[in-house]
């Protein structure tokens, strides 16, 4: 079953820029999928489109239903999104808090909030940090922890934009572990070209805001990102 599908997408900025033109793609359901490109190529545009977040123009259908404006909030508990900032999405004063935060509002009681929370952090590697102080993690934990804040809502589809960005070797090794063990439909929007090989089940090749090729062949993506001199 395809949840995403996306036709003839389109995002204009007020300055007259394309940041997305004309994009068409769909994603099956449990696929990752690789979204690769140079700064400015529209990555976390789509992403922000996908959510609804901006005012976007074509069709993007999310688990069988057309995203319009009178729906966007109901069709946007399926989709987690992950920031490429931990600091943007983290701002509660302890980890339980941050993460609990999407439960609550979703309308959850006391004890599913607790039992979210919990399976959340365990899900990340981090069962002691309910009452940690968010803002004295180290950039990795805060990765961490922003990804929890989306698990603990048990999307369907998680976006991850630039998800090893800033991290030393070993935190990245270690989230990119982390990411391949999450279940369900995953897309990935990352300049780290041997992880979106090394996790993706197909790769988009994006640059100004247009699609230049969609591979199920992760091995010539390299070759690819060569010939469009990316």
């Amino acid at each position: 079953m395809k949840v995403i599908e996306c036709h003839n997408v389109s995002y204009l900025y007020p300055n007259g820029l394309n940041a997305i033109n004309g994009i068409d793609f769909s994603i099956e359901e449990n696929e990752t999928l690789g979204i690769i490109g140079p700064n400015g190529a529209g990555k976390t545009t789509l992403f922000l489109a996908l959510c609804g977040i901006i005012p976007f123009e074509g069709e993007i259908t999310i688990c069988n239903t057309k995203l319009t404006k009178s729906n966007t909030q109901d069709l946007r508990k399926n989709l987690g999104f992950v920031f490429q900032n931990p600091d943007d999405q983290l701002f509660m004063p302890t980890v339980y808090e941050d993460i609990a935060f999407g439960p609550i509002n979703l309308g959850f009681s006391k004890d599913e909030v607790d039992c979210c929370v919990k399976k959340a952090l365990r899900n990340i590697g981090l069962s002691d940090f309910e009452d940690r102080i968010t803002h004295h993690l180290s950039f990795g934990e805060k990765k961490r922890v922003a990804l929890a804040t989306v698990l603990s809502m048990s999307p369907k589809i998680l976006l991850l934009d630039e998800p090893t960005s800033e991290l030393d070797p070993w935190a990245k090794n270690q989230f990119i572990d982390l990411i391949s063990k999450i279940k369900g439909t995953k897309i990935i929007a990352s300049h780290d070209l041997q992880m979106i090989i090394d996790l993706c089940d197909k790769i988009m090749l994006l640059n100004k805001g247009k699609i230049l090729e969609i591979t199920e062949n992760t091995k010539d993506i390299k070759e690819l990102y060569s010939k469009f001199n990316l």
